[in-house]
Formats: structure tokens, sequence, C-alpha cells
């Protein structure tokens, strides 16, 4: 007989019997799927590994503790064959046949009457991907394909011309530590959809370079306004651009919620009655320090770690920070914002009571090709920042843990 390729389609599971021979590895990559489709799932197994036994557990599959037995698959929609007897497979497949039932089989693809392909989901869209040619079947290779297809959805790469996805209003956006590969797959689509952008100097520059010409790029540093006006300039351009009818994407660097200004914005936008999207970002306290080698907590080191701002020097008035408790804590500190009072902080922290030859290690251009680590102590840091010229943004860590790992940055993946 000639072979011909598969019949894609779609399979409505919900409240349909779905059977699954086989509690193993197999089993348990397919499960979350069909439990995920409402289908009523019963597992036919001697054993289960200890992701599968959990579904069980939680009653989210029905589970029969025994090998294959004829009858299994009587009143069964759709069948899963994964058992690692092939004697049983061969007969539970036979069995499928007779009664008409959809099996896949996983260890012998070319007698079974179904296929599973390579899925992926994007926005609503479930990918996937079949080979068409039964004898050159490829699973990698066809992975590959639905990889590319759900990434390129994804990041705004891959859009469909005439059917182009707009969010209405304003995305308020966290572009992450600088690495332009380390915003969120959600922001980069959104950035991908935006009419606008509106950024500042610490949100990934690199991803700009990346938007159609179409798009109007507004750098929120050259808005006209007075030094006290900045955030209302920005609030106030972020409105009337999104009620002209255009997607708005707020770019901002780190986490817009952690000293961005991010809730100013969004009660701003509220106020003017325009909706507005949040997409966290990867903010620079955990990030920076981890690209440098530095992890905020560590085992039998510090359980604790505490992010500070340092914009405004412990002897400030206007200052909220709380720097005598600091002093007496014995986890990390994270000081963002601070090269320019890292020497108040310094003598601050040291005359209530933190060890002057505690660690400190200042981060520049965090995740950024510029990066660059300066160690010193509490006790030199403000010298080591003169002499070294260590300028911002720049993360500060303080504590034993910049001592733990390698003196080298390490790669973020």
């Amino acid at each position: 007989m000639a072979e011909h390729p598969a019949y894609p389609v779609g399979l409505r599971l919900t409240g349909r019997r779905v059977v699954v021979l086989g509690g193993g590895q197999v089993a348990q990559r397919r499960l979350p799927a069909l439990i995920a489709a409402g289908a009523d799932i019963v597992l036919v197994s001697p054993g289960a590994t200890p992701s599968v036994e959990a579904m069980a557990d939680a009653g989210e599959i029905t589970w029969e503790q025994r090998p294959y037995r004829e009858g299994d698959l009587a009143d069964a929609w759709y069948a899963l064959i994964a058992t690692g007897d092939t004697e049983a497979n061969t007969r539970a497949s036979a069995e499928a046949e007779r009664h008409r039932v959809w099996c896949v089989r996983s260890d012998d693809a070319d007698r079974a009457t179904a296929w599973t392909p390579a899925t992926g989901h994007s926005e609503g869209v479930t990918i996937a991907v079949l080979t068409t040619d039964a004898k050159g079947r490829d699973p990698r290779h066809t992975a590959a394909i639905r990889d590319a297809v759900v990434e390129g959805l994804r990041d705004g790469t891959l859009v469909a011309p005439h059917h182009r996805t707009r969010t209405p209003g304003v995305a308020l956006v966290g572009g992450g530590p600088g690495d332009p590969d380390l915003i969120t797959v959600r922001g980069r689509r959104l950035l991908a959809e935006a009419d606008v952008v509106i950024t500042d100097h610490l949100g990934p520059r690199d991803l700009l370079a990346e938007l159609p010409a179409s798009v109007e790029v507004i750098d929120a540093a050259k808005l006209p306004y007075g030094r006290f006006m900045a955030q209302e300039a920005i609030n106030d351009a972020l409105i009337e651009h999104a009620k002209q009818g255009k997607s708005v994407v707020r770019l901002k660097g780190g986490d817009p919620f952690v000293y961005g200004r991010g809730m100013e914005e969004v009660q701003a936008l509220a106020e003017a009655g325009v909706p507005c999207t949040v997409v966290p970002g990867i903010s620079s306290s955990i990030s920076v320090p981890g690209a440098a080698g530095i992890p905020v907590t560590h085992r039998g080191v510090a359980h604790e770690f505490t992010v500070v701002s340092g914009h405004i020097a412990p002897d400030d008035e206007r200052s909220l920070v709380d720097w005598p408790s600091l002093a007496k804590l014995t986890g990390t500190l994270v000081i963002l914002m601070g090269v320019g009072t890292i020497g108040k902080v310094a003598e601050t922290l040291i005359a209530h009571g933190k060890s002057p030859e505690i660690p400190v290690a200042l981060v520049q251009e965090g995740t950024t090709a510029a990066q660059r680590r300066v160690d010193a102590t509490l006790a030199t840091v403000a010298d080591v920042v003169r002499e070294q010229d260590v300028k911002p943004p720049a993360v500060i860590v303080i504590g034993e843990v910049v001592a733990v790992g390698p003196r080298t940055s390490t790669t973020l993946a």
C-alpha cells in the first residue's frame, strides 16, 4: 500500500475517556496535555513515575494499578500505548484497531493509527507540527520547527501581516537589567506590536534597533519638562498617545515596580481611563549580582537579602530607610542607585555595628558587554569608588556572599 501523509486534526477530548497504558516517562510527558484538554483519563500500569503518581493522588487521572488486559480500550476515544512490554503493546494496538480507537504507540509508530505532533502554544494559538513522510519521521526536526514558530510568534519576529495583534492602551514593560535577551517573552512581543515606545536610559537600548521604522521611539529623558515635572510629563505623554488609539509601550529598566515609579504611571493612567498592562521584568537587584558570580543568598552564609535605594544619603532627612536596623542584619544588602552615596552609607553601617571588613562588590553596567566588577570592603569602598572611577548604573552588594563565588563573571543563560 502506498504511504500517504497523516491527516492533521484537533481532538476535542473534554469528558471523553482516554486510556493510557504505561506510567513511565512517555506518560509523564504526555499526560499534562491530556489533563489540560479535559479528558477523562484512565491510566493502566503496575507502576508509575513519582510525577505520574502525583497526578493520580491529585485526582487528575484514575490509576488502575495493574498490567493491560483485553477490554481496557473498549470504551475509549483515544489511547496512548507506552508500556515496556512489546507483546502487550501489540495486543493493545490490535484491540484499538478492532474498536476503532485512535491509538498512539510509543515503541512502534508505524503500527499506530495516530501520531503525536510536536506542539507549542502562543497567545491562544496551538502550533502542531507533523512530518509528512512516514519513513523519514524525525521528532527532533519537527520539534525544531515547532520551536522556531513558537519563538517567532512570542518575540514578534513572526507576525501575520494582515492580522497584527494590538494591545490597547499602555503596556508598562520591565526590560530587565540591560542585556536585551533578558527581557521577558511577553515584553518582547508587546514591543513588536507597539506604535509608540517611551523609554529611558536604563531600558535595554539594543531592543530599539529591532523596531520597524514606523514605530515612534520617545526618549523620556528628552521630554520638555522642568526638573521637578519629569514624571508628570511622562504620564502626560503616555496618556496622550494612548488616547490617540495607539498601542504604547513604556519600556523601563529592571522591573517597573522596583524603584521604577511604575505605580505612579499606573495610577495616572487609571485616573485618565487608559487601560494598562503591567509586564514584570527581571530586577537588577538579583540578576546583576548573579551575572558577576555573586549569589544574594547562599546556604550557611546568608538566609536573607535586603534591597535598598541609595539615591538619598542616610543623613538626609528625606530618607525613609532604617539604616541602624540594616546594620544589625546578618544577610546580604543590595543597594541600587547608591554610587554617589556609598561613602555615607558605609560610614553609617559601620557606626551602627557593621564590621568594616565586610566584603563589598560594585557591578557596573551589569549583564551588558561593558560589565565590570570592582571589589572592596565596607571600610575602603568610598576610596575604591573614587580610585576606580565607578559610574552609575552600578549595583552594590554588601555581605559575605561577595566572597563565596568565583571572582570572574558568570554567564547568564
